[in-house]
């Protein structure tokens, strides 16, 4: 075991709030850090100390540049160390967060803040991830910033409704009652982004349509941000419908965990096909997320990476 301190003229952002961050950082080098101090005290095995003073220096060598980083930027350095593009670093900053009515969104690790890139700049993005990464959330808050910047006039949002096993025309209610259970996880991520009569004003005025993917059929959407969630319940058919929908000045996210495909053949699925397609086509952006991203509950991550271990050893 060795002990390197590390000191700081200032206190660092990357700690956060009591320091909740750092026990985060902690976790990820696999050493033990300790605040005392204007310093901080690294201890552990030499390999990994040698690796978190390379981190260490990268993070002084941007806030000597004058690079203001936010507490969720430390970890997309850690990122981008650990995929071995510590020459990218300087291309990643400033984080830029979304500034919506209710809050502001920053991405949270270096896929999440390539996505949001990947959505600026690719009339086409595909994010592809399991569960708690923020394929969702990320869409919508894009959405809600390219229609604030009259960049987009309307926002459409839509999903196949097939999860429970139940046919639409076997649910009580009229259709909004029907699709409104399978749209909830859009629902969420609106209400928790902007206020609740602002939302309410979207949805009442048609600027946000939300959707069962059903009724994309037949449609030409121009100057649109169209988030279809749960790609992975499509069809090959309705994958190709909705790409096609596709009109001028508008942009099409679309969201799927291949881990969870839930049609009778997961094999045809309609993203797992259309990332088989379409992968030569330069103008559309593959974002992939993996357990680094998950921003829910610990637990989740760890779940993931069982699952993963599980279903590799059934591969094999």
């Amino acid at each position: 075991m060795e002990i390197i301190t590390y000191p700081f003229v200032k206190k660092p952002a990357f700690l956060g709030v009591l320091d909740r961050n750092l026990k985060k950082i902690e976790s990820r080098l696999g050493l033990s850090l300790s605040l005392r101090g204007d310093s901080l005290y690294l201890e552990g095995d030499p390999v990994k100390l040698a690796g978190a003073k390379a981190y260490f220096e990268k993070i002084r060598d941007l806030e000597e540049r004058g690079y203001d980083l936010k507490e969720n930027d430390f970890h997309i350095v850690l990122d981008l160390i650990e995929d071995g593009r510590p020459k990218s670093l300087e291309h990643y900053f400033p984080s830029e967060p979304l500034t919506l009515s209710r809050k502001s969104v920053a991405p949270k690790s270096l896929n999440q803040k390539d996505y949001i890139q990947a959505i600026r700049d690719h009339d086409v993005v595909f994010g592809i991830g399991p569960a708690g990464t923020g394929k969702t959330y990320l869409a919508m808050a894009m959405a809600l910033s390219f229609y604030q910047a009259k960049q987009v006039a309307r926002i459409v949002l839509t999903r196949p409704a097939v999860e429970a096993g139940e046919r639409l025309g076997f649910l009580p209610g009229d259709m909004l009652q029907k699709v409104n259970p399978y749209l909830r996880p859009l629902y969420d991520a609106l209400f928790d982004l902007v206020q609740a009569d602002q939302a309410q004003r979207l949805i009442e005025k048609n600027i946000l349509e939300i959707a069962p993917l059903a009724y994309m059929r037949g449609r030409t959407l121009s100057s649109s941000f169209i988030i279809l969630d749960e790609a992975q319940n499509t069809t090959r058919e309705q994958m190709k419908m909705l790409l096609t929908r596709t009109g001028f000045d508008s942009k099409l996210v679309i969201t799927a965990d291949i881990t969870q495909i839930d049609l009778p053949q997961p094999s045809k699925s309609g993203v797992i096909h259309a990332m088989k397609v379409l992968a030569p086509v330069k103008e559309i952006a593959f974002c992939r997320f993996t357990d680094k991203d998950v921003v829910r509950h610990p637990l989740v991550q760890k779940i993931i990476k069982a699952y993963e271990k599980a279903d590799a050893r059934t591969r094999e």
